[in-house]
């Protein structure tokens, strides 16, 4: 177990955070999927982008890496991003994985929090600040509230984990907000804008960053019939679920072939549309 004298203490971070190189490993949630974003790499923005955003503002010489892939079960992380990522030589790294193990039938949560234990021993080597990700509460959703047990047990493992290894703990069990279908895509697996604003706003208050993101509110909810509700699930499951399950029959991802959207370290650079964002924070100030 790495000594938690060794790493960075939040309870001193009155001031600018003390990170200069920040590294995201992951699946489509840590890649940004669901946030789409035309001048930003991969064409995703995402939670991890918006929380280097706000870094990055606050000191000089902070670079940002992403080396998150969709699709990807625990063990492909594990063997793709965690090698590359300590190259890097992050002083903070973020890990979130086993959500698409967890998710299949099957699975035992025991198991994949056994991955997740072995990955943090490997990504605490260096005394970097350890950012690890529960999965959400999915009772609000009819989709996944049947496997709201496998991931309450999953949470579990990670929070003892995090106990062991002094890992900082982005709660999303407990984020209520996001709990709410507005905040994910038609997919209804993956967050949108919205969502992925909110995450970031919480993992900031994680790592007890001050920083200027204001809660979004989404559009009112559409009045709607039984009968629109149930077209409404069956073009879901033709266009969402069934792509899903031939994939997995054939072994294939969504993340075949695709790269990491981030490899190396490098200075965040605003685009026009986070640019006019900040402008208007400023300007309600």
């Amino acid at each position: 177990m790495t000594d938690p004298s060794s790493r960075t203490s939040l309870a001193a971070n009155a001031g600018p955070h003390p990170w200069r190189r920040f590294v995201a490993i992951g699946d489509s949630f840590t890649e940004g999927i669901g946030d789409p974003e035309e001048g930003s790499p991969g064409g995703h923005r995402g939670w991890a982008d918006r929380v280097a955003e706000v870094l990055a503002s606050q000191v000089d010489d902070f670079a940002y890496a992403n080396l998150a892939v969709r699709g990807k079960l625990i063990g492909q992380i594990t063997a793709d991003q965690i090698a590359p990522a300590l190259a890097l030589q992050p002083d903070l790294l973020t890990f979130s994985a086993g959500g698409n193990d967890v998710i299949r039938p099957g699975t035992d949560p025991d198991e994949v929090a056994q991955q997740f234990e072995d990955a943090v021993v490997r990504l605490s080597r260096d005394g970097a600040t350890l950012v690890v990700f529960t999965g959400i509460d999915t009772n609000f959703t009819p989709v996944f509230r049947g496997i709201r047990g496998k991931i309450a047990i999953y949470n579990e493992n990670i929070r003892a984990i995090a106990d062991r290894y002094d890992c900082i703990v982005a709660d999303q069990w407990g984020l209520k907000v996001v709990q709410d279908m507005r905040f994910f895509t038609d997919d209804r697996l993956h967050y949108n804008s919205l969502g992925h604003h909110e995450v970031a706003r919480m993992v900031l208050r994680a790592l007890n960053v001050p920083n200027e993101l204001q809660p979004m509110q989404p559009d009112p909810l559409p009045t709607t019939t039984w009968r629109a509700a149930r077209e409404k699930d069956l073009v879901w499951a033709r266009e969402y679920l069934v792509p899903w399950v031939l994939r997995r029959l054939r072994h294939r991802s969504s993340g075949d072939a695709i790269t990491a959207k981030r490899p190396e370290p490098l200075p965040v650079v605003l685009t026009a549309a986070e640019a006019s964002e900040a402008v208007a924070r400023d300007d309600d100030r």
